[in-house]
């Protein structure tokens, strides 16, 4: 029985089990790779005695400036699989958050693609703890070109291919530590410095093993996967490892995240499985209603949405006009990041739409070994009820109990909870509502008002594209929410008529005191509404 839980398991499991099974990627130059595990497995101990040569050791930080795509892949596997910390770099961040990010965690190796070295330009000289850059091609199969596209390389710079192909693959991975630290990734900075959250083999492997039961994800050998989500963004949520160990096909979409782009390969790969923020699918949405048979996704069992709170408007679009079903959870960088998903539990099955929507929208119950509970600002647990609102707190076996290097350490409690910063409620069944952010919940007047209930509503209207809803400074009521809105091609709608669709369901003191209509609702780099940029270019307008 004592049998370490670590990744190095799941390369092994593929390459026996599963060596035919295909990896599918679209690179940056369009074109599309094919490679199979086998050859995976070959090339992550290729990769792992390269790092070793380079003098990586066992818990030295391996970082990736990377999209999604196979390389990508084999680093993921092969750099925890060897000793190392994998470290997954956002390429959308500001240079000086990835400067201090990859100063923060000390890595020793940055992976780079060739596209993206104008991006590591602006930050590597203030890393001085990188001895190494490994440049991937963006091109199949070939040496990174100095006069492509993506720039010059950095001086001393190895290429990824060239380094692979000078190594044998005999190569054998070490026995490690479960408890051992396999990868770390830091949040996207909002609300302060970016905080590193490092991940166990054993925490990391228990959420995989959790992705692949028949009422979380369900992934099987059978299916095929697409991981919209960047792999840089919470471990594109455990998909990979899920889909390695499982044998599943792979199919990964490179820089190519425009709805057309992705569409084509859900047709194309008959893919069953896909996942991604809800901005990526609020455009999916929009071009199949601009073109609903423009593509055969009859394949498509199940759109995983996260990372922000999903438009009901959006799911009942997809279900209704486009017979596609969207499974909404719920995660955090901290947790790993899966903590709870929207399953309609049989009991409570429903020919009502309204009731199944209703259910659908939440963020659902927690998956096995996470627990919920909510709080408080005296710290008082609240009732599962489904109307008293608190902060929600975590815990389970992939959940963080530290940042690294222990910074912020008031967002964990004394008996092993972590505070999420999210403001929710708790329904008797354990479905969990998100009603805002602790940061952006509007208090007016002593009284709280969620903008995720108003930016829903808003967005069930014809009219709208995008709503995001924030608070404005008030001198009687100190603060009031204000409306910003995207509306849809050739739409048109005023701020009367909009606050006029609102009036039937929310009570008065509700209602967004001014509306503010915007190309584009600025978004963070992980894809969700940056309501900050709002407040600081709005916050004021009710003053004025």
């Amino acid at each position: 029985m004592d049998f370490p839980l670590t990744l190095t398991h799941f390369l092994e499991r593929g390459r026996t089990l599963f060596p035919a099974s295909e990896i599918v990627s679209r690179l940056g130059d369009g074109s599309l790779h094919r490679c199979r595990y086998d050859e995976l497995f070959e090339r992550t101990r290729r990769l792992a005695r390269a790092l070793a040569r380079l003098g990586v050791g066992p818990g030295d930080r391996v970082a990736t400036l990377a999209w999604n795509h196979h390389r990508h892949l084999e680093v993921y596997l092969g750099v925890p699989a060897s000793g190392a910390v994998l470290h997954t770099l956002n390429l959308r961040l500001h240079p000086d958050d990835l400067a201090y990010i990859a100063g923060h965690a000390e890595d020793r190796v940055i992976v780079v693609d060739s596209s993206l070295l104008p991006c590591l330009a602006q930050f590597l000289p203030r890393v001085p703890s990188v001895r190494h850059v490994i440049v991937m091609s963006d091109s199949v199969g070939t040496p990174h070109d100095p006069g492509s596209a993506g720039g010059p390389r950095p001086a001393g710079a190895l290429d990824y291919e060239e380094l692979l192909g000078a190594e044998s693959a005999d190569f054998e991975f070490p026995r490690l530590d479960e408890n051992a630290a396999a990868i770390i990734c830091y949040t996207s900075g909002t609300t302060g410095k970016p905080k590193g959250v490092v991940y166990s083999h054993r925490s990391t492997v228990l959420h995989t093993l959790t992705l692949c039961m028949a009422d979380t994800m369900g992934i099987s050998e059978r299916d095929v996967v697409l991981p919209v989500v960047p792999m840089f963004h919470a471990n594109a949520w455990g998909l990979p490892f899920a889909a390695i160990c499982c044998g599943t096909k792979i199919v990964l979409p490179g820089p190519k995240l425009d709805p057309a782009s992705l569409l084509d390969l859900m047709a194309s790969e008959h893919v069953t499985l896909a996942a991604g923020v809800p901005t990526i699918w609020l455009g999916i949405l929009a071009m199949l209603d601009e073109r609903p048979r423009g593509w055969d996704l009859s394949a498509l069992r199940a759109m995983i949405i996260g990372g922000s709170a999903a438009p009901p408007a959006m799911i009942q679009g997809f279900r209704e006009r486009h017979g596609l079903g969207v499974t909404h959870a719920w995660g955090m960088t901290e947790t790993n990041p899966l903590g709870t998903l929207a399953r309609i539990k049989r009991r409570l099955e429903t020919s009502d739409s309204a009731a199944a929507l209703a259910i659908e929208a939440s963020q659902g119950y927690p998956v096995p070994f996470i627990e919920l509970r909510h709080r408080d600002g005296a710290g008082r647990v609240l009732p599962w009820d489904g109307s008293t609102m608190g902060e929600l707190e975590v815990r389970g076996p992939w959940v963080a109990a530290s940042y690294f290097g222990d910074e912020d350490p008031e967002r964990f409690t004394d008996d092993g909870w972590f505070k999420t910063g999210d403001v929710v409620t708790i329904d008797a069944e354990g479905y969990m509502r998100i009603c805002d952010r602790s940061k952006d919940v509007i208090k007016s007047g002593g009284e709280w008002i969620s903008s995720v209930d108003l930016e829903n509503a808003l967005m069930a209207h014809p009219a709208v594209l995008e709503a995001a809803v924030f608070a404005g400074q008030h001198e009687r009521w100190g603060e009031r929410p204000i409306a910003a809105v995207v509306l849809k091609p050739g739409q048109a709608a005023t701020q009367e008529h909009l606050i006029e669709h609102l009036r039937s369901r929310f009570a008065k003191f509700w209602l967004p005191d001014a509306v503010v209509f915007v190309e584009q609702v600025p978004r963070t780099s992980t894809g969700k509404f940056f309501k900050l940029k709002l407040r600081e270019r709005y916050g004021d307008l009710l003053t004025k």
